[in-house]
C-alpha cells in the first residue's frame, strides 16, 4: 500500500535512474570496458546486476580484489564515463515532471541535495549539461564517502550538509542498495521504477511507494 503522507523538510536524490533514465547507458559503457577493453564476455543482464557503488567497487566485484591497482582503476573509470557520456549526452534530459518538481520544492521551501555514488566528473555534466546547480543546496558524491551505499554514510552525509535531520529527510532511489541505505540512515524512501521493477524492492518498510515519473499527483501530498 502506497502512502505519500509525509512532510519532508528535505528531498535527497541519487541522480542516475532517479534524476535522469541513464541506467541503460552507464551499463553498456560498463559492458564495452569489460568486454572490449579487458577481455571478458559478460552479457548485459550480468553487468546490470553489478550497477551500484563507486566504479572502484564494481571492478573489485566483477575482477576480484588485486586485479588492479588504482590507478589502473582510475584509468578504466575515466574511460568508462568518457563512453557513457558521449553516448547519452544526445538524450540528456530530466525525467519527466522534474523540472516543475524541483520548482515546486524550492518556492514551499523543501531544501535538496544530491546524493550519489556517481563520481564529480558525471554530477557536474547533469547538473551544469540541465542547468539544475541553483536547486542544490549540497551534492554529496563517490569522492565524499568512505563507505558507499547500502552503507548510509551518502544519505546521512547529505542531511548533515543540509543541517536536517534524516527523519525530516526523504530519498528518491531507483535501486534497492539505495533504499537499505536510506533504511540504514533512518530515511524514509520513493522508489523511481526507472531501472528495477517494484517486485525488486519487497521487503524494505522505508518505501512510501512507487512513480515512474515526476508527474505522478501523489507526490502533491508532499508539500
Amino acid at each position: 500500500m502506497q502512502n505519500f503522507n509525509f512532510k519532508p523538510k528535505a528531498f535527497l536524490f541519487d541522480l542516475n535512474g532517479t534524476m535522469i533514465n541513464d541506467m541503460e547507458y552507464h551499463t553498456l559503457a560498463w559492458q564495452f570496458v569489460m568486454n572490449e577493453s579487458l577481455g571478458e564476455n559478460l552479457d548485459y543482464e550480468t553487468v546490470k546486476r553489478e550497477m551500484y557503488g563507486k566504479n572502484h567497487e564494481v571492478l573489485e566485484r566483477v575482477f576480484g580484489r588485486g586485479r588492479f591497482n588504482t590507478e589502473q582503476m582510475d584509468r578504466l573509470s575515466i574511460e568508462k564515463e568518457r563512453r557513457y557520456q558521449q553516448s547519452y549526452l544526445p538524450h540528456l534530459a530530466l525525467l519527466d515532471g522534474l523540472s516543475a518538481f524541483l520548482a515546486k520544492a524550492k518556492t514551499h521551501g523543501i531544501l535538496m541535495a544530491i546524493a550519489s555514488a556517481a563520481i564529480p566528473f558525471n554530477i557536474d555534466f547533469v547538473v551544469d549539461g540541465l542547468k539544475i546547480r541553483d536547486y542544490l543546496a549540497a551534492i554529496v558524491s563517490a569522492d565524499d564517502v568512505q563507505h558507499s551505499k547500502p552503507d548510509p554514510e551518502t544519505f546521512l552525509k547529505a542531511a548533515d550538509a543540509l543541517h536536517v535531520s534524516p527523519n525530516d529527510c526523504l530519498v528518491f532511489e531507483d535501486a534497492p542498495k539505495g533504499v537499505e541505505s536510506a533504511l540504514n540512515a533512518g530515511m524514509k524512501c520513493i522508489v523511481l521504477c526507472t531501472t528495477h521493477s517494484a517486485a525488486e524492492f519487497e521487503g524494505y518498510p522505508n518505501i512510501l511507494g512507487y512513480i515512474v515519473n515526476y508527474n505522478d499527483q501523489k507526490l502533491n501530498s508532499l508539500f
